[in-house]
């Protein structure tokens, strides 16, 4: 079986795109005839229900960092931003059947998604376990949750990992966690507020989001650093598209744009992920 380690340095080897200093000089002029989904457009799948990173406000509109990230890189493109608010697991069906254009919901790199797209690492994620007020339970870590019942949203990293975590667990005598996943984190987190779970696994930046609104604490953060989240396209044909937006980060990179944005919301900027070897990647196998 492949390694985390193993395979992630395997991914860092299959770097296709310099970011760094010195690399290629900003875009003087938007590309030519760039093939999207719909002309004139960028068309970007999203599932708004992980705020800060992506979520609707009281208004109606969608904001956060992905959103932001994502209508600055359409309009280096010359293209006009649009989302569609979809559930993850239609996203990478959806990018194969050429409804958008590229997958910008935060996605986690792994193994299995770069056989089969093309994705460009932007920053680096970190997770957190979000408890009540007062941490009336005591949970500072994985060892904590042994029998208890934890929430999570479904289908995406940290549902995996968490239960992988509890197997590994398991397997040296613990306790088997109550693992509840939620269509939403909204919903994992209104079932923390209702005494349902004793715990929300979640990224960082979602987890204090919503102890900042004053229900929660952040029980522990920082855990399973420097994965990183990536932008995602079409194995087939978003090479094209793939090879602009790594460009347009370059530009942000080299004017400061990609660290301010960033920084504004608490994200880990792609040159601290341990693999990192000094460039945007599009990682890919051609399989």
């Amino acid at each position: 079986m492949t390694t985390r380690k193993t395979f992630l340095k395997g991914a860092a080897a299959a770097i296709a795109l310099a970011f760094g200093a010195g690399a290629a000089s900003a875009q003087d002029d938007c590309p030519a005839d760039l093939p999207t989904v719909t002309p004139g457009k960028l068309t970007m799948s999203i599932n708004a229900t992980i705020p800060p990173r992506q979520y609707i406000d009281t208004s109606g509109n969608l904001q956060g960092l992905h959103p932001d990230i994502g209508r600055e890189i359409a309009r280096r493109l010359c293209l006009e931003a649009e989302f569609m608010n979809v559930g993850f697991e239609v996203q990478i069906p959806g990018l194969a059947n050429e409804r958008w254009d590229m997958i910008n919901t935060g996605m986690y790199y792994n193994e299995e998604r770069a056989k089969i797209m093309r994705l460009v690492p932007y920053t680096v994620n970190a997770l957190a376990l979000v408890v009540e007020r007062g941490n009336p339970h005591g949970i500072e870590g994985y060892d904590e949750l042994a029998g208890m019942p934890v929430g999570t949203e479904i289908a995406g990293f940290a549902d995996a990992l968490i239960r992988e975590i509890n197997e590994e667990q398991v397997a040296a005598g613990k306790a088997s966690m109550q693992i509840q996943a939620f269509n939403t984190f909204a919903e994992a987190f209104a079932a923390l507020g209702a005494g349902q779970v004793r715990a929300v696994f979640a990224p960082d930046a979602t987890g204090a989001w919503y102890a900042e609104q004053g229900s929660f604490d952040v029980g522990a953060a920082g855990l399973n650093p420097g994965l990183p989240s990536a932008f995602g396209f079409d194995g087939r044909t978003g090479e094209a598209v793939a090879e602009a937006v790594a460009q347009v980060l370059r530009d942000m990179v080299e004017d400061g744009t990609y660290h301010e944005m960033l920084g504004s919301y608490g994200a880990t900027p792609i040159e601290l992920w341990d693999e990192y070897v000094g460039d945007i990647a599009v990682y890919y196998t051609p399989e």
